[in-house]
């Protein structure tokens, strides 16, 4: 198994994610996180930036939950980890960008 990596996640949901179903949506990210031997960083946990406007649509969508999660992950596992990400039903666009170079 290779070494854990620290990396940042920036992940907009889509706004028609009502707002009691937030905390659901999120947490399935994280579980996908785990799901790919990953953690979230305990003392950062997640930081939910709330809904925001975007300079430019997205399917369709003008404004979108804005989620910032700090993890560790196996490079290896990243790609499929991304693929994973791009077919989720609540996510419309991400960002995961190394931390520790």
């Amino acid at each position: 198994m290779a070494d854990l990596r620290e990396y940042e996640l920036l992940y907009i949901l889509k706004p028609s994610v009502p707002d009691d179903q937030l905390p659901g949506s999120i947490d399935k990210v994280t579980r996908l996180v785990a799901n790919y031997g990953g953690e979230v960083y305990e003392t950062l946990n997640t930081a939910p930036w709330g809904r925001r406007r975007m300079a430019y649509e997205i399917d369709r969508f003008q404004d979108g939950y804005y989620v910032v999660n700090h993890l560790r992950m196996d490079p290896n596992r990243t790609d499929d980890f991304e693929s994973q990400l791009k077919i989720s039903e609540d996510v419309i666009r991400h960002l995961l960008t190394r931390q520790d170079l």
